[in-house]
Parts: C-alpha cells; structure tokens; sequence
C-alpha cells in the first residue's frame, strides 16, 4: 500500500476520520489495527518476525529499568542487540553473504562452477528502519536516556506507526514516546501545514522523482559500451531522482503524522547545497546520520582517542552506513568513499588559515557547486548494479562524452528538476523548510494548481514504489 496509490487514499480516508472520534488510547489501538493492516498489505507473514522483535525489546528494555545490576543490566542489552541484528542480519545479508562465499569456493575448486546454494531469503520491508529504532530505545534506557514505557501497546505504536515504518524517519523514544503517552492536540492549522507537506511530497514522488526513473533506469540497466554523455545525463537525474524520493517520503510521513498531532522529525535540510561532507551529512538522512553517530562513531571513541583513532572510527561508521543501505559491494564502496571525504575534511580544517585560503580559492557558492559534483560521482557507487559497471561508465565519462548529446538530453532533466529549485531555493533564502506553505495567499493557489497540473499530466498511472523501500 504506497502512499502515492488509490488503495492509500481509501485506507486513510477510513482510518484518519474514525482517529478524530475517538478518545487518547482508542486512537492508540485503532493506530495500532490500521499500521498491522498497513504492513500486512505488503506481507502478513513478516508481522510475526516484527512482533518477536518488538516483544523482546519491550522485555528487555522493562528488566533493564528494574534492575541495578551493571552485568544483568548489560546482558539484557546485548540480549536485545544480538536478536535484532540476528533477524536483520539473516534476512538482509544471508543472500550476500551466501554469494561471496559461492565465488570463493568456486575459486578454490571447492564446487564446481554450476552449482548454486538455493537458499533465497526475502528482504522484510522496512526491517532496516524499524531495526534501527529498537536498538535505539533499548540503548537509551540503558544509558538512562529515557525511561522504557510502561504499557507494552505504547511501545507497539512508537515501533509500528505507519506512517514511518517503511522508510523512515528513524524516531528516538524519548521525543516520540511522549506523543504516544500524553493526548495530542488537533486543530486546523496542523492539519493544513500537514495536508501541505503531503502534497508536497507526493510532488516530488509522482512528478520529479518517478519521471527521472524513466532516465535513469534505461541507461543503468543497458550493458557497455555506454555513452558518457548518458550516463551523466542519468547520473544528474538520480541525484535528484534519490532526493526527491527519500525526501518525498519523509515529507508524506511528516504530513500524515501532523494531520494526527505527531510531530515527526525532520530527514532532510537543503542537503545539496552542503558546501563540505560534514554539512552533508548534518542535512542528508539526518535520523540515520545521527543514529550512527550516536549509537556507532560515539561508543567505537568517537575523536576522543586521538586523530588516528578518529580516522578508524569515521570509515567504520561510514562502511557500515554504506552496508546499512544494502547487501552489495557498490554500498560498501559508496560508505567508504563519504568516509575518506570526511576524513580528509577532518585534516584539512586542522590546519591553520585552511578557511581564508579557501576563500580566496573561491566563495561558498564555489565551494558548494565542486562538492556537490562529489556527492554526484558517489552516487555513481550508489546506483551502480556492479563495481565493473561503475568503472565502465566513469571510463565513457572520461572518454566517450560528447557534448552535443549532453545539450540535446540536458532539458528534459531541467524540465522536471526545475520546480524543486525553484522551491529550494526559496527554502535557502529564508531558511524555512515550509516557505513554500507561507508565500502570499494567491502565489500559493496558482502554484497548488500548477503542481497538480503537472502531477496529472506528467505523473505515472501506476504508483512506483519508494526507492528505500529495499533498504
């Protein structure tokens, strides 16, 4: 059930009028039905395989409060920790595991090349998020964070709240705890800022992020030789094609949660206009970028344990980032090349002047333009179905572009880009993420009615799924 489907549309139109009937804890239940139903839609089975999950971190967590022993205390963490990444770690990295170690014996002459280990594994959705979120809540009672809740239906609902639990955000117990606990307050003007960021994110679903697929799917799915003009055009067009998926997503979340009274935390802030990899990834993925660091670089010693130490600590979190995102060489590749980005970043603002000289090298706008062309050639990592696909086309980048094939192919990708520049743009100038909802009345009417008019006009019949749907 996508958000961006007819099917979502029926769903909430049922369960969002019978929520404002309701009082505080049948809102919590009917939350609870409808999410289960939500999921359920996709798979029914894997509901068991959150539930197990869900159940012994509620456990866990409760004995962990209770108890003032240090080694009962944590035995209990790690009890919580190993079944969470036990059940993630089968079902998400069985099948690349199992192929590694099939060229590996196939190397050695172990098996002959015909013979293929069957076991296929089917990866939960939303495992990687709701996962996360776990580990998160258990750790922070741990650490006396936040206290564990009391009723196990609260911790239900923080765990399976649909709106956020395929994709994210990744939400921390201790802000979204207390909006399931205490009564929220409903009233027209969070509904309409909520109705805004839905549609909103819908734009960037249907509109700019479904329409560059139709760019990029073709090119990365051909076989070399490639043409480097192509594979640039492709590569401009996921880069928007990512953001605006992800970020549509979030901002549908965010929408639906502020048309309930939750306020769900913010995933992305301009991330494109990051002038360094550090604000990069203050403004990218911010739930996931924070959980790493503070459930991963912080407890591995963070930068306290001197500079070397540091460098370690930022590869690590950053390979694991990568592996996070799925079970493929080019993912790892990708977290290890953000991970020397930020480590070079590191050595180059310890040295002294390294600021000024920058500016007198170029201004941030400069600075902000070369960046993001790095975040670009990551991307190539990224979307990259093999590493020798990732060489073939960098080498046609490099040695078979041709410019006139690039400006023939460069405005279509400006057509469906243009409206999210435009926006951000405006975001930017006035550092507020809802600028859009806040433009004078009758500006704000004709642009709803030119996003819908491009939305009907240009928008896929059948609904594409979320690109970190398989993350």
């Amino acid at each position: 059930m996508l958000f961006n489907s007819i099917a979502f549309f029926i769903f909430f139109s049922i369960v969002y009028p019978t929520y404002l009937l309701l009082k505080h804890r049948w809102q919590n239940r009917l939350l609870i039905i409808a999410s289960c139903v939500f999921y359920a839609s996709w798979n029914w089975k894997f509901l068991f395989l959150m539930f197990i999950s869900i159940t012994t971190d509620y456990i866990c967590a409760k004995y962990i409060d209770q108890n003032q022993n240090p080694r009962v205390r944590k035995n209990l963490l790690l009890t919580s920790i190993f079944v969470n990444f036990l059940i993630l770690g089968f079902f998400k990295y069985f099948n690349f595991f199992e192929a590694n170690i099939e060229l590996i014996f196939k190397g050695l002459h172990l098996i002959s090349p015909g013979v293929h280990l069957a076991l296929k594994i089917i990866l939960p959705l939303g495992i990687s998020f709701y996962t996360f979120e776990a580990i998160s809540y258990v750790m922070d009672v741990y650490r006396q964070v936040t206290k564990p809740a009391t009723k196990y239906e609260d911790y239900l609902l923080f765990v399976i709240y649909f709106p956020h639990l395929i994709a994210g955000p990744i939400m921390r117990a201790k802000s979204f705890l207390p909006q399931i606990t205490s009564p929220r307050q409903i009233n027209l003007a969070l509904f309409y800022e909520g109705c805004h960021l839905f549609f909103w994110g819908l734009f960037e679903k249907i509109f700019i992020a479904d329409n560059l697929a139709k760019i990029v799917n073709p090119v990365f799915k051909a076989a070399s030789p490639y043409s480097g003009a192509e594979v640039l055009i492709a590569l401009y067009a996921f880069t928007f094609q990512i953001f605006c998926d992800f970020d549509g997503y979030s901002n549908m979340a965010r929408g639906l949660g502020k048309c309930m009274g939750f306020e769900i935390t913010i995933n992305f802030k301009l991330p494109y206009f990051a002038s360094n990899p550090k604000e990069f990834w203050q403004r990218w993925h911010i739930s996931l970028s924070t959980w790493l660091r503070d459930y991963l670089y912080i407890p591995l010693g963070g930068n306290r344990k001197g500079e070397f130490r540091m460098f370690i600590n930022l590869l690590l979190t950053m390979l694991l980032g990568g592996l996070w995102h799925g079970a493929s060489w080019t993912f790892v590749l990708w977290g290890a090349y953000h991970g020397i980005l930020l480590c070079g970043h590191k050595v180059l603002t310890t040295f002294d002047g390294f600021s000024k000289k920058l500016n007198f090298v170029g201004s941030k706008g400069l600075t902000t333009i070369l960046f993001f062309h790095a975040v670009v050639f990551g991307w190539l990592l990224f979307r990259s179905t093999s590493i020798n696909q990732a060489i073939d086309m960098l080498y046609a980048m490099l040695r078979e572009f041709h410019p006139a094939v690039f400006m023939a192919l460069f405005p279509k990708l400006l057509f469906f880009i243009t409206p999210l520049i435009m926006v951000q743009i405006g975001q930017l100038k006035t550092q507020d993420l809802m600028w859009l909802y806040k433009i004078p009345k009758i500006i704000k009417i004709a642009a709803y009615a030119l996003m819908t008019y491009l939305v009907l006009g240009f928008g896929l019949v059948r609904p594409e799924k979320f690109i970190y749907f398989q993350f």
